[in-house]
């Protein structure tokens, strides 16, 4: 990962930051800053990695392959693939 200094914020970025927003706040009248719902976005994609290999030997690769997202998701029954990048 490389590191930059700033983050440009697209209007799609953008839209994406304010659902999280609504999703991390903690009623209608939270505004929680960016750096906590960015911190909230990278846990909750760390624990979806951790959830899927953990399933896998539990559940049929079918079934886990419904909660498969643009980001994370179960290819086969042999790896989890990131389709992120």
């Amino acid at each position: 990962m490389s590191r930059r200094t700033s983050l440009k914020l697209t209007d799609e970025r953008e839209r994406q930051l304010e659902k999280a927003s609504e999703i991390v706040a903690s009623g209608p009248d939270d505004d929680p800053p960016m750096s906590v719902v960015i911190d909230a976005a990278l846990a909750h994609l760390i624990q979806s990695e951790e959830n899927i290999c953990t399933a896998r030997d539990e559940l049929a690769p079918a079934t886990i392959q419904q909660f498969n997202t643009d980001v994370l998701g179960l290819r086969y029954r042999t790896q989890i693939e990131s389709r992120w990048r």
